[in-house]
């Protein structure tokens, strides 16, 4: 039921902050679907690790994966898929906890609580690269394929 609801809302959260961030309505559901499969991957490797680092680098590289081949599907930039999906990543909650604590005078929590923000958004920015290296060997062939299969379908539709 958590992996259920967690696909749900991830896509929610996705296709929403796309249409506040004025993405094409062309990538919503792509950008949804990445989200939805992120979360569902960070919920997951949650329960197997206790920490929050491997879960969020997980969900970065999924995030980053199927983003770069949405792209080339959709032919959009790949950061119209990138940032809606990446804000349910984002350790908000964790930022806002230690400004409180700092205000309030409990400095260890507070550069506790940042130095967890800091490792999290260090995981998301790795997590990234590592699907730009892997996308950078992998997709080349796939967007060649992809122009053969335009150019056939084209190439039909003339003689018909």
């Amino acid at each position: 039921m958590q992996i259920l609801l967690g696909f749900v809302f991830g896509f929610l959260s996705s296709v929403g902050f796309g249409i506040i961030t004025n993405n094409p309505k062309r990538t919503l559901i792509p950008a949804g679907l990445i989200g939805a499969i992120a979360w569902v991957v960070y919920i997951i490797t949650g329960w197997y690790t206790h920490g929050v680092i491997m879960p969020n680098l997980l969900a970065a590289i999924v995030i980053g994966l199927l983003g770069n081949f949405a792209a080339i599907l959709v032919r959009a930039p790949v950061n119209i898929f990138y940032v809606p999906c990446l804000v349910s990543l984002v350790p908000e909650i964790i930022i806002y906890n230690s400004m409180k604590n700092f205000t309030l005078g409990y400095d260890g929590l507070a550069a506790h609580g940042l130095i967890k923000a800091v490792t999290v958004g260090m995981s998301l920015a790795i997590g990234f690269v590592i699907a730009e290296a892997i996308a950078s060997k992998v997709y080349p062939p796939f967007k060649k394929y992809l122009e053969k299969r335009r150019t056939r379908i084209r190439r039909n539709k003339r003689l018909d």
